[in-house]
């Protein structure tokens, strides 16, 4: 898998969007890189780390979110859908989780279905250990503000925004993931 290639292949017309999503996308992959090499004990799949890394934001190529050059139709909270459903049609299934699994902390089928988002009702939750990495490394950083890193307690006030259930899931992450070995 050239996950270089994939991005190349969907920005090849759209290079300030590229760029962006580049610069986002390396600063995930790298914090997911450097959590792994500090936790051995968890046995991540270095490789998958960094190519499903790349391409987690994938999908918002087809979203609207002018504030970040988006300029497709769908909402921008679809691009983890659409995404998925990309890496689906190049056949990575398991990069494709980790696309429609990154939102927030992850998405119940009730969360999704009583706020009436514009995807397919069912549960978005991060699962493997490596899916789980992806979606807390992503939420040190902000297309909008990509010169930005997020400190872990600004991190989890974005993500209790959205309820006790991503919040504990965060607070779990910090622990497992603590990039701090001297705690």
């Amino acid at each position: 898998m050239d996950a270089i290639a994939l991005i190349d292949k969907y920005y090849a017309d759209n290079p300030r969007l590229r760029e962006l999503l580049w610069i986002h996308s390396r600063q995930v992959a790298d914090r997911c890189l450097k959590i792994a090499a500090l936790h051995p004990e968890l046995d991540l799949d270095k490789a998958f780390l960094e190519e499903a890394a790349l391409l987690h934001d994938i999908g918002i190529l087809h979203t609207h979110a002018s504030g970040i050059l988006c300029t497709g139709d769908a909402p921008y909270i679809c691009h983890g859908y659409l995404g998925a459903e990309m890496l689906r049609a190049e056949g990575f299934p398991l990069h494709a989780r980790v696309c429609e699994r990154h939102t927030g902390a992850g998405l119940s089928r009730e969360e999704v279905a009583a706020q009436g988002l514009p995807i397919p009702v069912q549960d978005y939750y991060p699962e493997t250990l490596e899916e789980q990495l992806i979606c807390y490394a992503d939420k040190f950083y902000s297309k909008s503000h990509p010169d930005r890193e997020k400190t872990p307690e600004q991190a989890l006030k974005s993500v209790s925004k959205y309820g006790e259930d991503g919040a504990r899931r965060f607070r779990h992450w910090m622990e497992l993931f603590t990039e701090n070995l001297g705690h």
